[in-house]
């Protein structure tokens, strides 16, 4: 699978918003987006007028990069939120918040969505007392994400956990800080996905 190498501060500079793709960096003077405002590139300056399919692409652009993921990835995502009941738009971000790596981010064990990816692989939760290492495991309701004994202390896990105040935990989570566990008290609403996103625009852009 191909995997974007670059620097990550132009996918938020080409977005034009912070995508928070690299931790506590996002929040600090170092922030590139903070720096320069405006889209990379030669002709990043210039005014640019997009078309209603380009505001479309790039709106699915922007949520695609916000949770790390391919665009086949993302396709299936969409197809399966489609195929269920209720409003598609609403469906995909809600799936998206379930994913694994989506989780432990949003409980503060670690400082990106990339980072709870790398750490997901690697063995350093476990869900419900089993071992897992697929980023992309959907979480359901009850569900208990605990770091693992080996790794619990850590450092980039410890320091993430400090710094969580800064994010909040969403009310559909629970941590318990001193245990390094969160519970999934119940599931993700859209009214708990803080982040502008017009998942209409997506829709729109992959009926045609």
């Amino acid at each position: 699978m191909a995997r974007y190498r670059d620097s990550v501060c132009r996918l938020c500079r080409r977005e034009n918003m912070k995508l928070f793709l690299k931790g506590d960096r996002c929040y600090s003077d170092k922030c590139a987006f903070d720096r320069r405002s405006y889209a990379p590139g030669q002709h990043g300056q210039r005014r640019v007028k997009f078309s209603d399919y380009g505001i479309q692409l790039r709106e699915k652009q922007k949520v695609k990069r916000i949770y790390g993921l391919s665009e086949k990835q993302f396709h299936l995502f969409f197809d399966r939120a489609d195929k269920q009941a209720g409003i598609t738009g609403t469906n995909l971000l809600v799936s998206l918040e379930r994913r694994l790596d989506n989780v432990v981010y949003r409980l503060g064990f670690v400082n990106s969505r990339t980072q709870g990816r790398h750490f997901v692989k690697h063995n350093h939760f476990l869900l419900n007392g089993k071992k897992v290492n697929i980023p992309s495991c959907l979480i359901k309701v009850g569900d208990v994400i605990e770091v693992s004994e080996k790794s619990k202390k850590n450092q980039f896990i410890a320091d993430s956990l400090d710094a969580v105040i800064r994010r909040g935990i969403p009310p559909w989570l629970e941590l318990e800080k001193e245990q390094q566990k969160g519970t999934i008290k119940v599931l993700p609403v859209r009214e708990d996905i803080a982040m502008p996103i017009k998942e209409q625009l997506i829709v729109e852009l992959y009926s045609k």
